[in-house]
């Protein structure tokens, strides 16, 4: 593996279930993304893409094979380590948002760096800091219902990336926005790769996302075709 290969699968299996009734969802995976690199994943809905994005990212077990991120190995882990460097070295965005609604959109931002331990002070001025970076300055106090889904996608973006995550996972980060909104979204991600040079990784069904990113991983049946 080369020194800047940072997301690496090698004969990646995933089954769900076991006898008549398993289901085989990755079918030996081997891909190799690099630092800095952003890559869209795209595909028919049940192909794996969000699977994959579950087994290389640690969330889920694999049945077989070896996924290392920044050279180690994500499923040699014991669950606590494996947590732990989630919560350091990765972002995750969802099309759900996920924020917390009793939390204002600065509390939903520091939060994974209070919980990595960051001090309470420096995590309200990064956060602070990368909200008014998102263009929600004026919108640091303000609940997730008094957000539209666009603002709170850039908050959700903002809590994925304080922490400066090595890798950036997003989940159909655009599938619930308009096409002003997805757009608007793609170039933040694009913008904020440059910026601070992080790995990202976008499942999406969205072929104009795909276009902003470096390339094209195209999935079916569980495996990439070309």
């Amino acid at each position: 593996m080369t020194g800047d290969v940072v997301v690496e699968g090698r004969d990646v299996w995933k089954t769900y279930g076991t006898g008549e009734t398993a289901v085989t969802a990755l079918h030996g995976i081997d891909v190799q993304i690099r630092r800095a690199e952003m890559v869209a994943v795209m595909g028919p809905s049940g192909c794996g893409k969000t699977t994959l994005l579950n087994c290389f990212s640690g969330l889920d077990d694999i049945s077989k094979g070896q996924v290392t991120l920044e050279g180690v190995d994500i499923h040699a882990m014991k669950d606590r380590e494996r947590s732990g460097y989630r919560a350091k070295r990765l972002g995750f965005v969802f099309q759900s948002y996920n924020l917390l609604p009793i939390l204002s959109a600065v509390e939903n931002v520091e939060m994974p760096l209070l919980i990595a331990g960051v001090a309470p002070k420096e995590a309200r001025t990064r956060a602070k800091q990368i909200l008014e970076d998102l263009g929600l300055g004026d919108r640091l106090e303000h609940r997730p219902t008094e957000l539209s889904g666009g603002q709170q996608q850039r908050v959700s973006l903002a809590r994925a990336l304080v922490g400066r995550p090595a890798i950036v996972w997003a989940d159909e980060p655009t599938g619930n926005l308009d096409n002003e909104g997805s757009q608007q979204v793609t170039k933040l991600l694009r913008q904020l790769n440059t910026e601070y040079g992080q790995t990202i990784v976008i499942v999406t069904h969205d072929s104009e996302v795909a276009a902003g990113c470096d390339r094209t991983l195209r999935m079916r049946d569980g495996h990439f075709v070309d």
